[in-house]
């Protein structure tokens, strides 16, 4: 079972609040490190102004801000929103007021991306204003999926919804109250927008490691421990517990440090003078793992990993790992073990865009086909969409990982840097 943590790191001098997510191993899976006093753009929901239309990149360049500019493909002009319209005649023309979401972080030289399909994300469901398809997590069975969708057929409706894995043992009735509540916030929100200026901030996502955690599948999850208290009560009013149970009855009050919330995750306020939170997960030190060039695998083989401005090149080597007999079947379990690892780190490092992978040749097509389903599987668990394209006829694995935020690399730099301390 799996871990969250959120605890405070000084990286290069810096303090970040680091929310992570380790398996049974102590592994670090994920991590979102949040500069002090920094907020991310993501998922707020803004009145954007059209700067101008750009044609020939069917796209254009909207403000949420008098001095931010974001990219605006005319593909993501779904069911808009206006709030000042200036040509019946045009999609789009500039001086269009609309609402936009931030669906995409600056990344490197490019600047955010917004959509107008605005999504109100819950623990069940999305509202979602692009369609008004009715989608199920393709991870659910197919029996929930059905049920779920002849549930929301039942109704017709203004907007699309999505319903998420963890509904996977949420009753009809904890789905459609969600429901209700996101519609009701969708509804505030469009209709006070007539009435608000350009630039207004509708809606503010919560802070990282409070989407984060409304985004894990919580059959994986078994316990939540922060350091700080204010972010420890913070995560138990998100989960539904009352203020009062945080402390103990009697003459003298005593503040609770764990909880086990519905849903049976529980919830633990470190507080143990002996041993940081930071230490006893080995925060820097895999932090100082996730950004370093070369992987080490138990097998003595290593990765190298490499991020470029056009892709990550990601080299198997064997290293360390010799095997005189039986090459072919030591080289396929190498790769196996690879792809395994290689899988933790697209998602641990957050790397997006073009992965090209060079594993060792293997001699046979069902040797490769074997480690394509392998790594195929692999990918399956990471939430940010990945796909396995094919193997090219060099036999380099092209995989294609959704660009969403800044990798981690960027946020807290390079190992040439300075090691992090």
């Amino acid at each position: 079972m799996n871990r969250y943590i959120v605890t405070k790191e000084f990286i290069r001098g810096q303090e970040y609040l680091i929310s992570a997510l380790y398996n049974e191993k102590k592994q670090m899976l994920e991590v979102t490190p949040v500069p002090g006093g920094e907020s991310s753009l993501l998922g707020n929901i803004y009145i954007g102004k059209v700067e101008n239309v750009v044609t020939n990149l069917n796209a254009a360049f909207v403000k949420i801000t008098p001095e931010q500019r974001c990219y605006l493909p005319l593909t993501e002009l779904k069911n808009p929103v206006f709030t000042k319209k200036l040509s019946e005649k045009k999609a789009l023309v500039q001086g269009d007021e609309l609402l936009v979401q931030v669906e995409r972080e600056a990344l490197k030289t490019k600047e955010p991306a917004v959509t107008t399909n605005l999504n109100f994300s819950g623990k069940y469901v999305v509202l979602t204003t692009g369609n008004k398809r009715i989608g199920v997590s393709s991870k659910l069975p197919k029996n929930t999926r059905e049920r779920f969708k002849e549930l929301l057929s039942a109704e017709d409706r203004d907007y699309g919804i999505i319903v998420r894995t963890n509904a996977a043992n949420a009753s009809d009735e904890e789905v459609l109250k969600e429901l209700d509540e996101l519609e009701a916030r969708y509804k505030s929100l469009t209709e006070s927008a007539q009435f608000k200026t350009c630039y207004s901030l509708l809606y503010q996502e919560p802070p990282e490691y409070l989407k984060h955690i409304k985004d894990l599948r919580e059959e994986e999850l078994e316990e939540i421990v922060t350091d700080d208290r204010a972010i420890f009560e913070e995560i138990c009013a998100a989960y539904g517990v009352d203020r009062e149970e945080l402390t103990t009855k009697g003459s003298v009050p005593v503040l609770v440090k764990e909880i086990t919330a519905g849903t049976g995750v529980v919830l633990r306020y470190h507080d143990d003078p002996g041993i940081t939170l930071s230490a006893l997960y080995s925060v820097g030190a895999q932090l100082s793992g996730a950004i370093s060039e070369r992987v080490w695998l138990k097998s003595g083989a290593y990765l190298i990993i490499q991020p470029t401005e056009a892709m990550t090149v990601i080299d198997v080597n064997t290293g360390k790992n010799v095997a005189k007999k039986e090459v072919s079947e030591n080289f396929l379990r190498v790769n196996k073990e690879a792809a395994a690892e290689i899988a933790r780190q697209l998602r641990l490092r957050n790397l997006s865009g073009i992965i090209v992978v060079d594993f060792m040749n293997l001699k046979s097509k069902e040797a490769n086909a074997e480690l394509l389903s392998y790594f195929r599987a692999a990918l399956r668990n990471d939430p940010v969409p990945t796909q396995l394209v094919d193997m090219t006829k060099l036999g380099l694995v092209e995989v294609t990982r959704k660009k969403v935020r800044k990798s981690l690399r960027e946020v807290i730099g390079s190992s040439n840097q300075h090691p992090i301390a």
